[in-house]
């Protein structure tokens, strides 16, 4: 099970160097749109570590991860009144609810508070000629046709979409919370499913969760991680990359990535006992979510009280 005496049991004000990752593969489960000015964001960077070819990847921007399942958190928030009515995303913050706190906020004069949730751009396993699929859609009137009053338009768009079965790599790096506030956030991964710019008609994605690693510092990066996966895998022409055979290789190349990195992991909780533990986040009744969630909230609270509310009444002197 996971370690939560390596947590913190009160939020410190200030950077102590606990971190904790969930590294995953993230596997699109339809056609996905995940772009920027109209088209899928790209990167040319080498095949693997050991093997220098370029290919060009699809890249997943942070945003593009992070913000669907700081959504959803917020969404589970609100469904147990555990979130003030004013706090509203992107738009006003109310400072001390767990999302505030765990993933930022920014105020102007207002404040602003560091996110303490870090993910960064992943990249796909697989080439972009390979991963990708342009479709032509178009806009009919009410009627289904194309035509207004005889008059017939062209309201016709192509846009490019990500294939299903695509595997982006990824990790996202916690630091300094509380075990309940780690959970919150790793319900939030294991509760979203879609990503990107059509989230209301397609764009569905399963978080295929590798690895917890608990350590003292940051570990490898998506880019490294994908590379690795690549040598691992041999999978130069197949199309699409078994999720099991991507699974299998994680197991093999995530140890000897954490041995290669510059930290001491306390805890890698990886094959069976991580999914024993993943299922008593999943199995949770309702009862057991709130108690989860009511915690998390008193904890956020506190730091608030500590660490917000002090400065600003300082600040109005």
């Amino acid at each position: 099970m996971l370690n939560t005496d390596f947590f913190h049991r009160e939020m410190p004000g200030r950077p102590m160097g606990k971190y904790a990752h969930i590294v995953m593969l993230r596997v699109t489960e339809g056609y996905a749109v995940f772009q920027t000015d109209g088209e899928l964001n790209r990167a040319r960077v080498a095949k693997g570590v050991d093997d220098p070819e370029l290919m060009t990847r699809i890249a997943l921007f942070k945003r593009k991860q992070t913000t669907p399942e700081r959504l959803n958190g917020r969404e589970l928030l609100r469904n147990y009144a555990l979130m003030p009515d004013d706090c509203i995303y992107n738009e006003n913050a109310c400072k001390r609810c767990p999302d505030c706190i765990t993933y930022g906020f920014a105020i102007g004069d207002g404040g602003s508070e560091k996110s303490k949730v870090y993910a960064d751009t992943a990249f796909s396993l697989t080439d972009y000629a390979i991963s990708h699929e342009v479709f032509t859609l178009n806009a009919p009137y009410e009627d289904g046709t194309m035509s207004d009053k005889g008059v017939v338009t062209s309201r016709i768009n192509q846009q490019d979409h990500v294939k299903p079965q695509v595997i982006f790599p990824s990790v996202i790096t916690t630091r300094d919370l509380s075990a309940a506030l780690f959970a919150y956030v790793l319900g939030n991964v294991m509760r979203t499913t879609r990503y990107g710019a059509t989230t209301t008609r397609g764009g569905t994605v399963h978080n295929h969760i590798a690895a917890i690693i608990l350590s003292d510092g940051e570990i490898f990066s998506n880019l490294l991680f994908a590379q690795k996966l690549h040598d691992e895998l041999h999978h130069d022409g197949i199309d699409p990359i078994s999720v099991k055979d991507a699974l299998s290789a994680a197991e093999q190349v995530i140890p000897a990535l954490l041995d290669a990195d510059n930290v001491r992991d306390h805890q890698r909780l990886m094959g069976a006992e991580l999914a024993t533990y993943l299922k008593t986040i999943s199995d949770r009744d309702e009862a057991g979510v709130r108690a989860d969630l009511t915690k998390a909230r008193e904890e956020t609270e506190a730091y608030f009280q500590a660490h917000i509310a002090k400065p600003e009444k300082k600040a109005k002197k």
